[in-house]
């Protein structure tokens, strides 16, 4: 039995949820988002207790494992889209180094990271960019993709351990190493 998939997800106050055919939609103050479920997995909204259940069939639970899987995997994600719709998801990213700079034009993430091209990524629907100097702040409700846009801006200048240079996110901690010693 799947323990996470057992938890019921709790509906938080302003979110609206619609369930048709296999699709889930949850709506609220910072957007709307939809996910479209297995076959092998039930999903119930109970709308007096304010709780969605993730339910599967004993008898698909004994033919694989992977159906426990989905089971946990469907209820994460209708939880992360509660929490998105209601609350939101932040990335930050520092981008260090001498000179370095992320600018937004339009919808456009314009990076100056060291290269002699001036790097541009087009900004996701749904997903918001803020960039000041060397802070990119990145917000949405889908956690999927702001997740995925943080860490493809990452990608482009992973920071390196000698100098510290590189886009990082703010809590990363970057293990420093020694140079090369000369002399002696």
């Amino acid at each position: 039995m799947s323990r996470l998939g057992k938890k019921p997800v709790q509906v938080p106050a302003g979110a609206k949820v619609s369930i048709a055919g296999r699709t889930i939609s949850v709506e609220g103050p910072k957007g709307s988002l939809n996910f479209e479920f297995r076959p092998e997995v039930q999903v119930a909204y109970d709308e007096g207790g304010k709780v969605v259940t993730v339910t599967v069939d004993e008898t698909l639970l004994a033919q694989s494992r992977a159906n426990r899987a989905y089971w946990g995997t469907t209820r994460s994600i209708i939880d992360n889209m509660m929490i998105g719709v209601t609350k939101g998801y932040e990335k930050k990213l520092n981008i260090v180094g001498v000179g370095w700079t992320g600018n937004v034009n339009g919808n456009k993430l314009a990076l100056k990271i060291g290269f002699a091209n001036l790097i541009e990524m087009p900004i996701p629907e749904g997903v918001t960019v803020t960039a000041e100097k060397q802070l990119v702040t990145i917000t949405g409700a889908d956690k999927q993709a702001v997740g995925h846009f943080a860490a493809s801006v990452r990608a482009k200048r992973k920071p390196e351990p000698y100098n510290g240079k590189g886009i990082k996110y703010l809590d990363e901690v970057i293990a420093r190493k020694q140079g090369k010693a000369f002399g002696n």
